[in-house]
């Protein structure tokens, strides 16, 4: 995300939540990033949900296979998710990314499907834009999230 990050951050509405993954920085780094962006969650009241949160680490829930956002992108995965208690799926891809170059994608007909087969809200995740937000109901999506989606 980079520098992008902080503008995204300025310009989500209430009641949105970040979800703070990158494993890939030094813990250190990671750790500063974390409390920046927790300042900025806390004053905003956004909501922040960590992935591989490391121990004393405050958020408002995990990300990840047992947290209260779970990544999904088949029927038995959504069921995993039902059944470990999420509160919500992210389910992707949508659309083709830029993070993920030429993995085939779910599409509009086969999202619908999966979103429709459970009760959990359904985030979707994966090359969604501007132009696409407005219709994301009529395939079964609660709310959109994106990496690259607050640029366009």
């Amino acid at each position: 995300q980079g520098d992008a990050l902080w503008s995204a951050l300025a310009r989500l509405p209430r009641g949105s939540g970040v979800i703070l993954r990158h494993y890939s920085l030094p813990p250190h780094e990671r750790h500063r990033l974390y409390l920046r962006v927790r300042r900025i969650t806390r004053a905003r009241r956004l909501m922040l949900l960590l992935s591989r949160c490391p121990r004393g680490w405050r958020a408002d829930g995990v990300y990840g296979p047992h947290g209260v956002a779970v990544p999904v992108h088949t029927i038995p995965e959504i069921r995993r998710a039902e059944r470990s208690g999420a509160a919500f799926v992210l389910l992707s891809p949508l659309f083709p990314t830029r993070t993920h170059p030429g993995d085939r994608t779910l599409g509009r007909v086969r999202f619908a499907a999966l979103a429709y087969a459970t009760p959990l809200p359904v985030i979707a995740l994966g090359g969604v834009k501007a132009h696409h937000r407005r219709s994301l109901r009529q395939i079964g999506a609660h709310g959109w999230a994106g990496i690259d989606a607050f640029g366009d």
